[in-house]
Formats: C-alpha cells, structure tokens, sequence
C-alpha cells in the first residue's frame, strides 16, 4: 500500500513546489539554495536534461532542502532517480507499471491525472494525491472544484499554467494541498545566476495564502 503521509510531509512543507529544469549542473546547488532560503524546500527537478540525475545527487545536500525528481515516465528512470538520492517522485501520468514501481521502491510518488478515471486507477492502487496536469489546458481551478465531491478523498497538485496569479485560485480549494510552478525559477534568471531574484520569487510564492 502506498505511503500517504509521507508524500504528504513533503507537499505540505510549503503552498509551492518548484518544477526545475537544469541543464548545467553548476546551477544545481546555487538554484537549489536560493529556492530553499526563500521557503521552497521541495525541490522537482525534471528528468529532461542529461544532468538531471547528477543536479539530484548534488542538490541532495542542501542544508534543509527535499529533493525529487520530476517527469519520471517509468519504472527505469524512478529506480535511476531513487538511488542519485530523489527522495520524491512527480509523472505527468499514471500509468499502473509506475504506480506500482514507487510502491515496490518505497517512496513517494505524486502521479499525474487529468480525468475522474486516472485519478480512479491511482486510487485503485492506494494514492489519495495526485498531480492534476496539465492543470490550465485541463480546466483550471473549475474543473478542480467539481471533483472535490465525486472523488472526495482525493488530494491534488495541480501543475500546468499555474502561476503567481492564479495559483491563489488553486490553493483556496478544500483538495488542494499545494500547487507546482515553474515561474519561480525563471530560464533567463537561471542562465544569468541571478540567484537574488530566484530567492525573492520564491518568497513570494512561499508567503501565498489561499
């Protein structure tokens, strides 16, 4: 059976966790370090880069900081995430391979949903949150709310257009927990090492309140 409270403890850490992609690894701990001093803790860092797995190993070390990785596509690239140190995994799906990878792994695992049908399937398997993505195209906070009845005991995450605009809309629904948002660490600022305006943007988002 999958381990809610655990997933959870990391969700609930702060209203938002950061989606990074990281395609030099000397951004790793600099980017990291910013985010966590802003109040970010959770750190998703994308399976899309070829550093993607070393940025894990060495942003596993930051001081007060939780790292998982993120758009993990199958049983392969979760057990590859696990032992560079994820100590979280984020899909954009849910397929039952994968779902059942992170429980035989032992370790957290936010699949990603965008129908009452997948969010069924993960709930088949023991999961009470989800990833609902892409959150925007699929609906928006809306679309979130009419689910808050039918599949009652389920948590979301949404992630997909969320940005410091809306993601108080998100955050202000009873299934909600917390949203992921890539706006707080923005390319150029990652490229220019403006590691000041990553932590002020992080702050930011920290102090949302739904």
């Amino acid at each position: 059976m999958f381990d809610t409270s655990a997933l959870l403890a990391v969700l609930r850490r702060a209203p938002v966790v950061p989606v990074l992609i990281i395609d030099r690894l000397e951004d790793a701990v600099p980017l990291g370090t910013a985010l966590v001093k802003g109040g970010l803790p959770a750190l998703e860092v994308t399976m899309r880069t070829p550093v993607a797995l070393e940025a894990i190993k060495a942003m596993s070390a930051i001081p007060g900081g939780v790292v998982g990785a993120g758009t993990v596509l199958d049983r392969v690239q979760a057990k590859a995430a696990v032992e560079a140190g994820a100590k979280f995994l984020v899909s954009p799906g849910a397929s039952p391979d994968l779902l059942d990878a992170a429980i035989e792994l032992n370790v957290p695992l936010l699949p990603g949903v965008a129908t009452p049908s997948e969010a069924m399937v993960a709930r088949e398997k023991g999961y009470r949150v989800v990833k609902f993505f892409p959150a925007g195209p699929a609906g928006g906070p809306r679309y979130l709310q009419a689910l808050a009845s039918p599949l009652g005991e389920m948590a979301f995450c949404p992630t997909g257009g969320v940005s410091l605009d809306n993601a108080r809309d998100y955050l202000k629904l009873k299934n909600v927990v917390c949203v992921g948002g890539s706006w707080v660490a923005p390319t150029d600022a990652i490229k220019a090492g403006d590691w000041a305006k990553i932590e002020q943007l992080a702050r930011e988002a920290a102090n949302i309140v739904g």
